[in-house]
């Protein structure tokens, strides 16, 4: 899953670079959309008492992104493993330039936050998604 990120002024620090800790709401918008593109759709699964928490988070900063970038977020499922979830992330600039490369590690939880297997037809999705990741290399 691809998607566009423009940088905006309220996205960068006084130097006009972008703050690392934006990087974070671009990879869960990215993550929302992978997900929503498999049919995953987190409010339906909320809703049912079954949601994604972040268990872990990692990020390689390889080139800063400066106000005016127009970013390209890739996001896909990794890995899957019954309970847990891994996204891997690429960003680049309009030059095609790698900004970064991360990683997020999520974990199935009940509605009383107790880590648990998604549904079936969820835990389906996860895991083909995963394979052709696998096969396709992301």
């Amino acid at each position: 899953m691809r998607m566009k990120v423009r940088i905006h002024y309220h996205h960068t620090d006084c130097g006009g670079v972008v703050y690392y800790g934006n990087y974070l709401e671009f990879l869960e918008e990215a993550r929302t959309e992978a997900l929503e593109r498999l049919g995953v759709l987190v409010m339906e699964l909320r809703n049912r008492g079954v949601q994604f928490v972040v268990y872990r988070q990692e990020i390689d900063y390889k080139h800063p992104a400066f106000y005016g970038d127009v970013l390209d977020v890739r996001a896909w499922v990794s890995a899957f493993s019954g309970v847990r979830t891994e996204f891997s992330y690429e960003i680049k600039n309009q030059s095609g330039r790698l900004v970064s490369k991360a990683k997020t590690v999520l974990v199935c939880v009940n509605a009383h936050l107790e880590p648990g297997a998604p549904p079936e037809e969820i835990a389906a999705k996860l895991a083909a998604a995963a394979q052709t990741a696998q096969t396709t290399g992301g």
